[in-house]
Parts: C-alpha cells; sequence; structure tokens
C-alpha cells in the first residue's frame, strides 16, 4: 500500500537528521527512510583509529552541542555514532532505519518514492544519501593481475588486519594521509604511501573550524561575484590531525609518486623498478550516491544534479543535500549541513503552503 507524506527524506545520516530538524521546525509532515539497520549514517563504518578534524563544540547538527568525548579534544568516530543516535531521539526524528530508497519517479504533482519496504508519495523530497555507499577504484594497469587484497577506504579497520604485511595505501587526501599513518606507526606493518601529486599538509593549527570559515567565505565571495579566493583547496590537501604529526614527524610519512602498474605480486614504477605488496588500499575518494534519482533524469557531468543552492534545477520539488559544497558550504560536514538544510526546509514549507 502506498503511503502519503509532504516530505521523503532519502539518507538517515548527518544530513537527513539535520534535515529533520529543520522540517520539524517548520511544521511539516515528513519520514526519514535510511538504509542502514541502526543510527549513526557512514560514521559507524569508519576505521578505528579516525578522528574528526574538529573539537566537538565546532562539530555539532543544528540544535544540540555534541559532547565533548573524555580525554579526547578531537572525537573518535565512535562517539559521533553515539551522538547521531542520540539526536535521533532527542527529537524523535521519525527515521524508519533498514529502509532502502531505490528510486524517485515522477508522479503527477507528487513524487513517487520506490523502496524496499513498499512506495511513498510525497510533496517534495530532500536525497541525503551521501558518498560512502559508492566508493571509488581508478582503473589502473594490472590491476586485475594482482593476486594480493584490494581494498577501499570503507574496507579498512585497524592496523593489527595487516600484520607483518606489505601494505601500499594509494591516495592524497585525508583518508590516504590517515590510514598511512595509522599503518606506519604500527612496527608489525610495512607500509608505503603512494600519492598522484606531492601532499599538501595543512599546518599543524589549521583543523575543521578553520576549514569551515575558508568554505564559507568562499561560497559567500563567489554568491557576490567577488574573485574565487580559491577555498580550502587553496591552503592545502591535508589537516595535519595528531596521528598525521606524529608519523611525519618520525619521518614515516614521505610519500612515492603513483606507480606505473599493478604487477601480480606489487607495483612497477616509472623507473622500471619493481616493489613487493601484500594489500592495496584504495583511498581514493567517492561518488554520490545518487542512482535513486535515475529516473529523473537530471545527473550532469561527474554525476552531480544541477542545483540552486539545495534546489535540483531540472526538478523543483527536489533537494540534494550533504554532498559537498555544490548542495551547500561544507554541506559534508557536521557543523556545515545546518544551514543548507535550513534553507531546504524553508523553501519546501513555502513549496507546500505550510
Amino acid at each position: 500500500m502506498t503511503q502519503h507524506v509532504d516530505v521523503v527524506v532519502a539518507g538517515g545520516g548527518q544530513a537527513g537528521l539535520a534535515a529533520g530538524y529543520h522540517l520539524r521546525r517548520q511544521g511539516i509532515d515528513f519520514t526519514i527512510l535510511d538504509a542502514e539497520t541502526a543510527p549513526g549514517g557512514a560514521w559507524q563504518h569508519m576505521w578505528e583509529s579516525l578522528r574528526l578534524f574538529s573539537p566537538a563544540d565546532h562539530s555539532s547538527l543544528p540544535g544540540r552541542l555534541m559532547p565533548t568525548q573524555p580525554g579526547e579534544t578531537y572525537p573518535d568516530a565512535g562517539h559521533v555514532v553515539d551522538y547521531l543516535t542520540d539526536y535521533e531521539k532527542r527529537y524523535d526524528l521519525p527515521v524508519q532505519h533498514g529502509t532502502r530508497v531505490d528510486a524517485v519517479h515522477r508522479d503527477g504533482d507528487r513524487l513517487l518514492v520506490e523502496t524496499d519496504s513498499g512506495p511513498w508519495r510525497a510533496r517534495a523530497v530532500i536525497s541525503a544519501t551521501g558518498t560512502w555507499s559508492r566508493p571509488f577504484v581508478p582503473a589502473v594497469p594490472g590491476s586485475s593481475d594482482f593476486t594480493g587484497r584490494q581494498l577501499h577506504t570503507v574496507n579498512h579497520r585497524r592496523p593489527g588486519d595487516f600484520a607483518g604485511q606489505r601494505v601500499l595505501v594509494v591516495g592524497g587526501g585525508n583518508s590516504g594521509a590517515q590510514i598511512a599513518a595509522d599503518l606506519a606507526l604500527d612496527d608489525g606493518v610495512e607500509t608505503t604511501w603512494v600519492t598522484r601529486r606531492p601532499p599538501r599538509l595543512l599546518p599543524d593549527d589549521v583543523d575543521g573550524r578553520v576549514l569551515f570559515d575558508v568554505a564559507t567565505a568562499r561560497r559567500r565571495a563567489l554568491d557576490a561575484g567577488r574573485t574565487d579566493t580559491g577555498g580550502v583547496a587553496s591552503l592545502g590537501d591535508v589537516v595535519a590531525v595528531p596521528p598525521v604529526r606524529a608519523a611525519r614527524d618520525a619521518g614515516l610519512l614521505r610519500a612515492r609518486p603513483m606507480f606505473r602498474r599493478l604487477t601480480a605480486t606489487g607495483v612497477r614504477w616509472d623507473d622500471g623498478s619493481r616493489s613487493e605488496a601484500d594489500a592495496i588500499i584504495w583511498c581514493t575518494g567517492f561518488r554520490p550516491a545518487l542512482a535513486h534519482l535515475g529516473p529523473l533524469g537530471l545527473r550532469g557531468p561527474r554525476g552531480r544534479v544541477a542545483t540552486a543552492g539545495t534546489r535540483a534545477v531540472g526538478e523543483p520539488r527536489l533537494h540534494l543535500l550533504g554532498y559537498g559544497d555544490w548542495t551547500g558550504p561544507a554541506s559534508a560536514t557536521l557543523i556545515g549541513v545546518g544551514r543548507p538544510a535550513r534553507e531546504a526546509a524553508r523553501q519546501i514549507a513555502r513549496q507546500v503552503d505550510i
């Protein structure tokens, strides 16, 4: 039987919860459909040593500060899961866990949302499915020849899983640096960090607070027609969180340029030399998880949907939230998602005449 609601939010992670908070404040009838069987979004799948870039009080969703984690300046992923779980309960958000959104269709004056537990009809949809479910691994010559383990950031948990092994970590962003440091600091793992270009570590005093301010200033400059400041990318690529600094200061975090190809037992470098490897961890990023929007025919270059703010240009009843700066400055962060979530809820309230 088809269920009816004013707004369906697809995704119950941080972006979906922020959307729910502001929809509730607008008095809108909504439901949040989340494929995860438990609260916490992608945070419940992170590697054990991961730490936030910012202190708890600068890593909060709207309405409730994240409490500090005892003994930690920068909270770990488990603390974030606990916070999101409490947030969902505190605001009694109508989250249906274990419900996967498969497709969104136009259906007259409504949008039809197909799920694995039955259809919904809604006057508007907020897509907040994130990127974690779409890991990206580049096509590299010889990838099918390599006989060792190949895994992505999403599969890494702890250095102990690679005890006594030779591991290549590929990727010059934050996940690559953090996982390379995680492994390099473990005496039982022989680690090689590989990046396409020399990694750029941010100054030690730059954390998520600074990055949020820089991203916000860039968006304001662009909106006002001023010169692009370059934003966060102009400062560097890697936040020097404590494990990264420790590995760097110990001389363990030196990156090698990208190899030419994979071999059966490792890699071959541009100079013809070879290195043996038992495992490769691809820290090569993600793509937006937008397959459910396929029937709407909105996706353009690089898989993105053209938006004006959070609203889809080609379907004004659809909003996208939390995928990156193209859906709001710093909207893929805990503290950054609140503002675009508020604007999306306000626009939807006008749209449905609440």
